[in-house]
């Protein structure tokens, strides 16, 4: 009997698509994010934005910071403030491990996608970074560019 692949069963909310442009992601993780239900409503929508924030570990704990999530208008005095510090949810052990490469290897926190898994819950996948210097990026789209014309002269015959 085959696995289910629940992994790839899921609604992405909002992508960082210049995250793996601006660092080498070493690792990933998927963490789950503690909102509001008029915050849950508003990304049912689509109304996000995560390519400015970033994570941090403070106090114990993880936090997204500067993740956008638009106000529902329909919410009245429930509302959320757009830009709240979300707490994220992760195992203690995670959590010490993101909290070395932060302090330790000087890696960064860089939320990758927000997407609703199978059951419907809003998640999280966070990357364990390092940032690319500028002759880096340049490599990368050159690699990228060659790519692309590589796929067009095998088209072409």
């Amino acid at each position: 009997m085959a696995k289910d692949d629940d992994s790839k069963n899921y609604k992405v909310i909002a992508e960082n698509r210049r995250a793996r442009y601006d660092y080498f992601i070493e690792s990933d993780l998927e963490v789950g994010i503690m909102l509001t239900g008029s915050e849950v409503k508003s990304l049912r929508v689509g109304q996000s934005n995560i390519a400015e924030s970033y994570a941090s570990v403070e106090d114990g704990e993880l936090w997204l910071i500067n993740g956008y999530i638009a106000p529902l208008l329909r919410a009245g005095v429930f509302g959320h403030d757009a830009r709240r510090r979300r707490k994220l949810l992760v195992s203690k052990r995670e959590l010490s491990r993101m909290w070395q490469a932060t302090g330790r290897e000087g890696m960064t926190l860089v939320p990758l996608v927000m997407y609703f898994n199978h059951r419907g819950m809003v998640k999280l996948k966070i990357g364990i970074a390092k940032g690319k210097k500028n002759h880096d990026k340049r490599e990368t789209s050159a690699k990228r560019d060659w790519g692309r014309q590589k796929q067009r002269l095998l088209k072409q015959g």
